[in-house]
């Protein structure tokens, strides 16, 4: 029988705790063992956060607290509380999942190697990784990398589809448009930000803004250099983005263009494709990377299409870390 995957969070954030609600079940996960917790804040209030939450609703299970542990539904689950992970042993862990959004420094990253783990995953952009990765775009450049970074939920929504509809009709150029909720790096007040923009209170105003995606997906997909543009629109919702692409292509299919998406995406569990009338909120806990509304494809002229697509920007990254994780954990 083959052993349970290790892997130990560090961060119990946003991305953090949508990992944990995806690994933690009645029964044991069926290929990942959590081993334990890092997180500096509070025991308490790290608990309380995971029991009740504003997006994803009440947890399953009844969260409880005892020293340096949580309790879940009966099962202890150690917790620790330190800012450096080499006082911790981290022996026998295959994968830390790297999510406290603090990584500026490769010795930050290198602390849970030097613990005694295995790999470590990064929860976001990293220029410190040995590589970026996104599933469905690079993942065949791997190779032996031991930290990496999982790039951000933006980019693993745009470059799965860029990849595909460049391999099958060729791209010539595009420009794409994440519509992004508003996020903990905004304020909820006007405050002094790092631009005039991001200054702005998040829950009250569309923000035009930057995206890391717009230089990320080129590390990712780097022939797309030069053809590819992207912007971002920061937007008051608290949960669930989307993908606005208008691209030009080289190869103009003879069938209607949704028919032949559905020949591409066919099977897929990263881009997904749905026919019904739906809104953001439709797609909280969706663990694809991007859902296609083919109802809102459009085309223009003889070359150019639309394609607009929904993709939770907390769970859908969650779920591909996991399926990162596994992969570090298993290549050969």
């Amino acid at each position: 029988m083959t052993q349970p995957i290790r892997v130990f969070i560090n961060g119990f954030g946003r991305i953090g705790r949508s990992i944990m609600r995806q690994l933690w079940s009645e029964q044991p996960h069926p290929v990942f063992e959590l081993v334990g917790i890092n997180d500096v804040a509070p025991l308490e209030t790290c608990a309380y956060l995971l029991q009740y939450d504003s997006v994803f609703g009440r947890f399953p299970q009844n969260v409880e607290t005892a020293m340096r542990s949580l309790i879940i539904g009966g099962r202890t689950l150690p917790f620790y509380q330190e800012a450096d992970l080499r006082a911790l042993d981290l022996s026998g862990v295959d994968v830390v999942l790297e999510c406290t959004g603090l990584v500026k420094q490769r010795g930050f990253v290198e602390a849970g190697i030097a613990a005694g783990a295995a790999n470590v995953l990064i929860s976001g952009p990293s220029p410190v990784a040995d590589k970026t990765i996104v599933l469905g775009a690079n993942e065949d450049t791997l190779g032996a990398a031991r930290v990496v970074s999982n790039a951000s939920c933006t980019t693993n929504a745009i470059a799965p589809l860029l990849r595909a509809l460049d391999a099958d009709f060729g791209v010539r150029q595009a420009h794409v448009t994440t519509i992004h909720c508003y996020t903990g790096s905004q304020p909820t007040v006007d405050q002094p930000g790092a631009t005039f923009e991001r200054s702005r209170a998040a829950a009250v105003s569309m923000v035009p803004t930057t995206t890391s995606a717009a230089h990320q997906i080129f590390e990712v997909l780097p022939a797309f250099d030069g053809r590819l543009s992207v912007a971002a629109v920061r937007v008051p919702t608290i949960s669930v983005s989307a993908v606005d692409a208008v691209l030009q292509l080289a190869n103009v299919p003879e069938a209607p263009i949704n028919e032949r998406l559905r020949s591409v995406f066919a099977g897929s569990q990263l881009v997904q494709l749905f026919d019904d009338p739906c809104v953001s909120t439709d797609f909280r806990g969706c663990p694809a990377s991007l859902s296609l509304s083919l109802r809102e494809t459009q085309s223009v002229g003889s070359d150019q299409v639309r394609l607009f697509g929904w993709y939770d920007n907390e769970w859908g990254f969650s779920a591909r870390m996991l399926e990162m994780a596994e992969r570090l954990a298993r290549r050969p």
